[in-house]
């Protein structure tokens, strides 16, 4: 492990053409989008409340152009006045300002903290929960297929992804990002998990079956009673219909049991979505649950979800994963032959009723159900498409109702053209619903006094560290990148930077001013469990309080060497004075070299101020440049900047006429998904380099004429003797 060491940011500057040893730090950076702290999207306050609604024609299309006098709305059934209306755009970086407005909180936002750069280009969270319990192995592969498809063709440049299962098993990969290799190898850990109801009594009872005896449904209970007692010609009707009650209550306990953890997951999901800006969509893949019987909870739990999704702005579209199906019963359903029809005619409404919680959790939050077809993909592109815009409405609450905890329905329709499809939420809670009283836990014997909570620094860097999102009270960029060293392999290094503006200085006896900052890190595997870690305290002095609010950022470095794999690297830092912390995270693959594969280091990135040096799609060369590069820990450049990058090549295979490596390497700039700048293939001269494992290669290209937004540097290397290529990519933003 390398000793940890801190550095101003104006004193770092990279040479990035010195052809060095691998030792250098390199950096590719897999930053988390910014975020700004948001308040609930629907929220009761004093000022107004807002709900979210989507308008579509005859052919699906979203109408654009309608204005606040186009639409009516009903709380209750009570005409409301609309006193905010606008058309967002989801994703952009207008949203989170938008929704601020219509919530008449505006003034409220970020209060008492510095002000923060809003991220351009935000990009949109994408959720994909998978109810496993209730998934057969084809309708798992259809799920497998279905975000494969995302991740490679749907999944925005700025977007991030999230897949979660009802039973846990992705793990520590269940978290959102905007890394395609975690969410591959989120996906890679789907297995079948699939729970099946038992009854082993004869004739074989369904889990439907069971729900309908337990709602009364009279003819199948006589059924099952007639049944029992053919085969048990000594025991009374009375005794027999306790028998098959008993089996229908046994057989929905295991049900609801499963159902209750599946809508406990989508619930737990939804509600930890409300701290993330901006509207949130919500894949919900299942294979279909029952309700349980009549006055069973499952429906509370249902609204629970349905209020909460309201609250964090969340949209849900349900999937059926089973597909096409006419019936549920196959060949490989144990059936009784029935010749009064009694069976037949309960079946009937099975697959309907199978689906009614889905179509409700969809329905009720503004989404739609996608059932009953064995191309889920057009589905998914719909809902992408389909929730992209909407407008957003927003009234004032009645007095009354502040305290109450009741469930408000929503209507939403368009004046005078009944053509047109509203889509909107059915509802929400006034107040959230009071949660399941939590078992008490058992008291404490006398000698063992409970220990007060760790109020430390580094605890309470370690509490935002670990949270679900990164907490952006203190806005840290975190940048990571690893090289390859030929003593001690793969070497990790981790950057995070402080924006000047969010530290405190104080005033000490020597006249300067002093800002102390506590900061700490983790390395975690795919697995979630911690490996290296670091904490330090770290002290800036200024001269005055002018040169404190005119200085540089604050950089801190670390750097440890691992093995191949996928890592996660979480930090976190804390003002000593203000008591604020903020946190980040980010994920990297370090690969494995020893098989031989083309492979590339991650890209490090500066920039200089203009001058006379060729972009690079003319540079092929490693020459000095005239003018040191600083590093950009946070990617950021203005429109006039040189980015200057430098990556390393390895396991280029050498050519037999002269045992040197033919390498060509491209450079692109991509925006949207679309290509900005293409070079031509150059190739990567050797001459002068001793270590042909490690090929450096490094040069600049202008950023004049780009406008202010999110971009992404991608460099193609093609071994032109193995055929082989390989690609690495680092995120950056023009402003």
């Amino acid at each position: 492990m390398l000793p940890t060491r801190m550095f101003r940011l104006a004193k770092i500057s990279v040479l990035i053409c010195v052809v060095s040893c691998a030792q250098s730090f390199l950096g590719q950076t897999l930053e988390q989008s910014p975020r700004q702290d948001q308040s609930e999207v629907l929220r009761v306050y004093t000022e107004l409340v807002q709900t979210d609604v989507m308008v579509f024609d005859k052919q699906g299309k979203f109408v654009p152009g309608l204005t606040r006098e186009d639409f009516e709305l009903r709380i209750d059934g009570k005409l409301k006045p609309i006193e905010f209306f606008e058309k967002i755009t989801a994703g952009s970086v207008n949203e989170e300002t938008q929704l601020a407005a219509a919530r008449g909180s505006s003034g409220r936002i970020n209060a008492g903290k510095p002000s923060e750069s809003i991220p351009l280009d935000r990009g949109r969270p994408v959720f994909f929960y998978i109810d496993d319990f209730h998934m057969d192995l084809a309708g798992l592969n259809a799920t497998r297929e279905l975000i494969t498809q995302f991740i490679e063709k749907e999944m925005g440049q700025n977007d991030e992804a999230a897949i979660a299962s009802a039973s846990g098993q992705i793990g520590f990969l269940q978290q959102l990002t905007n890394d395609k290799a975690v969410l591959r190898a989120a996906l890679k850990r789907l297995s079948i998990r699939q729970y099946a109801v038992r009854d082993f009594e004869s004739p074989p009872m369904t889990e439907y079956q069971a729900v309908l005896i337990e709602s009364y449904d009279r003819e199948l209970l006589e059924y099952f009673i007639d049944e029992m007692l053919r085969k048990n010609p000594g025991i009374t009707r009375d005794t027999a219909e306790s028998m098959v009650k008993s089996r229908s209550r046994s057989l929905v306990m295991q049900s609801a049991y499963v159902t209750t953890n599946t809508l406990a997951g989508l619930e737990g999901l939804v509600k930890s979505a409300k701290d993330l800006p901006g509207r949130k969509l919500v894949f919900f893949l299942s294979g279909g649950f029952f309700l349980g019987e009549r006055g069973s909870d499952t429906i509370e739990k249902l609204r629970r979800v349905t209020s909460a999704a309201a609250r964090s702005g969340v949209v849900i579209y349900s999937m059926d994963a089973r597909g096409l199906v006419a019936s549920l019963r196959d060949a490989s359903t144990e059936a009784h032959f029935d010749l009064s029809g009694r069976l037949q005619r309960a079946e009937s409404g099975e697959l309907a009723a199978s689906q009614d919680a889905l179509n409700a959790l969809a329905r009720d939050t503004g989404g739609k159900p996608v059932f009953n077809t064995n191309s889920l993909g057009p589905g998914l592109a719909r809902a992408l498409k389909e929730t992209s815009v909407y407008y957003l409405l927003a009234w004032k609450p009645e007095r009354e109702t502040q305290h109450a905890n009741k469930f408000r329905r929503i209507e939403v329709k368009v004046v005078g053209k009944p053509d047109l499809t509203v889509q909107v939420r059915r509802g929400f809670f006034d107040v959230d619903p009071e949660p399941p009283v939590a078992k008490q836990p058992k008291e404490k014997k006398p000698d063992a006094p409970e220990s007060p909570p760790d109020k430390s620094p580094v605890a309470e860097i370690r509490k935002v560290m670990f949270s679900a999102y990164p907490n952006r009270n203190i806005p840290i960029s975190l940048n990571l990148s690893y090289a390859n060293t030929p003593n001690k392999g793969s070497m990790l290094t981790a950057y995070m930077q402080i924006p000047h503006e969010f530290l405190s200085f104080v005033a000490t006896a020597n006249g300067k001013q002093t800002a102390i900052v506590d900061v700490a890190g983790t390395v975690l595997n795919d697995k979630g469990k911690p490996g290296a870690a670091f904490s330090n305290r770290l002290s800036i002095q200024a001269a005055s309080i002018e040169a404190a609010n005119n200085g540089q950022d604050l950089g801190y470095g670390y750097a440890v060497y691992l093995g191949p794999g996928l890592y996660q690297v979480r930090v976190g830092a804390r003002d000593e004075k203000t008591g604020r912390a903020g946190s980040a995270h980010a994920w990297i693959e370090i690969p494995d070299l020893s098989a031989g594969q083309l492979a590339l280091s991650s890209l490090v990135i500066g920039g200089r101020a203009p001058s006379t040096i060729s972009n690079a799609s003319a540079t092929t060369t490693t020459e000095k440049p005239e003018v040191p590069t600083q590093l950009r820990i946070a990617h950021r450049f203005s429109p006039t900047d040189f980015l200057r990058f430098m990556v390393f090549v390895y396991n280029a295979a050498r050519a037999p006429a002269d045992s040197k490596p033919d390498v060509a390497l491209q450079v692109q700039v991509v925006r949207d998904d679309q290509p900005v700048i293409t070079s031509p293939l150059r190739k990567v001269s050797v001459e002068g380099v001793e270590d042909l494992v490690r090929i450096p290669f490094a040069a600049e290209l202008s950023l004049g004429g780009l406008p202010a937004g999110r971009y992404v540097l991608q460099i193609t290397a093609v071994d032109r003797v193995s055929k082989q290529s390989a690609s690495q990519q680092t995120r950056f933003e023009i402003q």
